[in-house]
């Protein structure tokens, strides 16, 4: 057993599940990097179906940012709560989308997986996440 700064116990995690969390969450941090990434590079088939969605294509490149930047949070132990919590409202943007303009149950269902990865795979690798979410 380990001590943090402020003195509170804290157990560490063995490896079978820090493993697992670091596999799950990189499962959803390859492909919240690579969605980032094409809307900044922005490909026909981005700029189409992001039109689609209902969105105008200069709004592309900000959504693409802001997505990077909320993955990046969460890739780094000290900001990885809170960028779980930024993704979270995130993909729930995308879940309302999806839903607002008839989307199939796998586009909305998608983005809801994604976010079960992100916070499953913190859960597994981060013991504050697992003494709040037990």
């Amino acid at each position: 057993m380990t001590t943090q700064t402020n003195g509170s116990p804290v157990t560490a995690i063995s490896k079978t599940p820090l493993w697992t969390g670091r596999i799950v969450s990189g499962l959803a941090v390859s492909f919240l990097l690579f969605d980032g990434v094409m809307k900044l590079v922005q490909p026909t088939v981005v700029v189409e179906s992001t039109r689609q969605l209902g969105y105008p294509e200069s709004d592309i490149a900000g959504i693409g940012i802001v997505l990077l930047v909320c993955t990046l949070l969460y890739i780094f132990p000290r900001t990885s709560i809170l960028g779980a919590i930024l993704l979270t409202g995130y993909l729930g943007g995308a879940v309302a989308s999806q839903v607002r303009v008839g989307a199939g149950w796998f586009n909305v269902m998608f983005a809801v997986m994604i976010g079960v990865l992100v916070w499953g795979g913190l859960w597994l690798r981060n013991i504050r996440v697992r003494t709040l979410l037990p």
